[in-house]
């Protein structure tokens, strides 16, 4: 399969383009400014793309299976500092950029879209929304050491996936457990789809090496279509 990813630099969106390639697949790795990128892998192509402007958008989707979004404020990555600032300051991106890939996909309307997003739109407990609920939601940005100003991106994310409800494209929104790192590929996680997925200890955790796993099984085989999944240990 032809793949794109938007945000191939980053932490996930580089482990998916990994994952990808190891399948097999084609990749079209799509990030700010490609010309900086220093590529010598087979079967993966980089360009150029803003998120935020559909015609951009539009220009890359010929050919492409499926287009996976990655995309966030900065490159937390390489600076996640940076990253935290630009999605308190704006965190209506999030609804900027689901409207602006929405509206590319008219003109493609086979090619599938996967958009990565957070965790703070799943459910703990049965109509307990995370990002609705500002006594729960500090408390986890306390314990993953986040500012509790990143609530507004955490509610940016989840008016993001409301967007994507609304529309009748082929999009799948991932949400990856509340703490997601760099860590170990195991390919083996359990998989949900609006309730939180913790572990034995109650921590919902999954490692970004498992995280491009899960993604890429979604590629392979659709289950989540016009829907949200997560995943955890």
């Amino acid at each position: 399969m032809h793949i794109g990813v938007i945000g191939a630099t980053g932490t996930i969106g580089s482990r998916v383009v990994t994952e990808a390639l190891g399948r097999g697949h084609r990749v079209t790795a799509l990030s700010r400014d490609a010309s900086r990128i220093d590529e010598h892998r087979a079967n993966v192509t980089w360009a150029s793309v803003d998120i935020l402007d559909p015609a951009s958008i539009a220009a890359v989707l010929p050919g492409l299976d499926v287009l996976i979004s990655g995309f966030q404020p900065g490159n937390a990555a390489k600076d996640m500092a940076d990253t935290l600032r630009r999605s308190i300051a704006d965190p209506a991106v999030h609804t900027t950029a689901a409207r602006a890939l929405l509206k590319a996909l008219e003109s493609h309307p086979r090619t599938r879209l996967i958009v990565i997003g957070g965790a703070g739109s799943l459910e703990r407990e049965p109509g307990v929304v995370l990002a609705d609920s500002e006594g729960l939601l500090h408390e986890t940005l306390d314990k993953l050491g986040l500012p509790r100003e990143y609530a507004a991106a955490v509610r940016g994310a989840r008016d993001a996936l409301n967007v994507l409800r609304t529309s009748n494209r082929l999009w799948t929104y991932f949400s990856p457990a509340e703490d997601i790192a760099p860590g170990e590929r195991t390919g083996r996680f359990r998989v949900g789809g609006d309730q939180l997925v913790t572990d034995a200890d109650g921590v919902s955790r999954i490692s970004a090496e498992d995280a491009a796993v899960a993604l890429v099984d979604e590629v392979e085989l659709p289950r989540f279509v016009q829907r949200r999944f997560t995943i955890g240990y």
